[in-house]
């Protein structure tokens, strides 16, 4: 995945765990239906469609990621080494029909961390901006 674009050119994996962090850092900023997409697998294994009921309900209805999206950003995370296949088999929940399932690899755990790791940063600036927590003061008008 290109820097910050969040699509395009695929990196290659990286080719041990010491150059992973600096590696997953270079990925970043994730679009937020990517970071999404890797919170949902970060529990484990599931299906597309698994992977947008999860989101929906994460986010109570307010990230909702269509078909397109969906499948478009696995496409690039497949291709990026941050997300394999984890292979098809059936949904007891869903009846007969078999899914594609897809897991988090070291290099997109490492991504996801990083990830969290900036917005919680992001947070920390917006709380000392006093934007989050307690409501600041008004000025009194002139």
């Amino acid at each position: 995945m290109a820097r910050g674009s969040g699509r395009g050119e695929s990196r290659a994996t990286p080719s041990s765990a010491g150059d992973a962090h600096g590696r997953a850092e270079a990925e970043l900023p994730l679009p937020p239906a990517t970071f999404h997409i890797l919170l949902s697998l970060a529990d484990g294994d599931r299906h597309g469609w698994a992977i947008m009921q999860e989101v929906a309900e994460r986010t109570e209805g307010g990230v909702r990621l269509g078909a397109g999206t969906l499948y478009g950003a696995l496409k690039r995370l497949l291709e990026g080494g941050l997300v394999e296949e984890g292979g098809e088999r059936t949904d007891p929940g869903l009846g007969d029909e078999r899914r594609r399932y897809y897991r988090l690899t070291p290099f997109g755990l490492a991504v996801a961390r990083a990830e969290a790791r900036r917005l919680e940063a992001v947070v920390r600036a917006a709380r000392s901006k006093r934007l989050l927590g307690a409501e600041p003061p008004r000025p009194e008008p002139a």
